[in-house]
């Protein structure tokens, strides 16, 4: 899946610190509910992605990769792609990702809806 892809879909997971605006996931946050996305936020807001209600399609990282790939490890919802913002990505991430046949692309949501706005 390709950002413009990622741009289609509806259900998005913000997993980064929403509450504190200076922060990227707060800014992505704001940005993706303005254009009519359905938006659930883990790191402040949720613990984990397992208390998500509804379905998931993207699952954005704004997070250090540690702590991403210990949240993606837990995870027993269904998605379909992780999208790696720029800074939160690792070996270690990426491998996870490859290894379990989890889509992934690096790249920006805010660049996204730039570019591919869904509204």
């Amino acid at each position: 899946m390709e950002l413009p892809q990622v741009m289609e879909q509806k259900s998005f997971v913000i997993v980064g610190d929403t509450l504190n605006e200076e922060k990227y996931a707060s800014k992505i946050k704001r940005a993706m509910m303005e254009h009519g996305y359905q938006v659930q936020c883990v790191g402040k807001e949720l613990r984990s992605i397992n208390d998500v209600s509804g379905e998931i399609d993207i699952i954005d990282l704004c997070v250090r990769a540690d702590k991403g790939l210990a949240l993606l490890q837990e995870c027993q919802k269904a998605f379909k792609s992780v999208v790696i913002q720029p800074g939160a990505s690792s070996e270690a991430l990426v491998q996870y990702l490859n290894e379990h046949n989890i889509p992934y692309i690096d790249g920006c949501l805010l660049v996204g809806l730039k570019l591919y706005q869904s509204q």
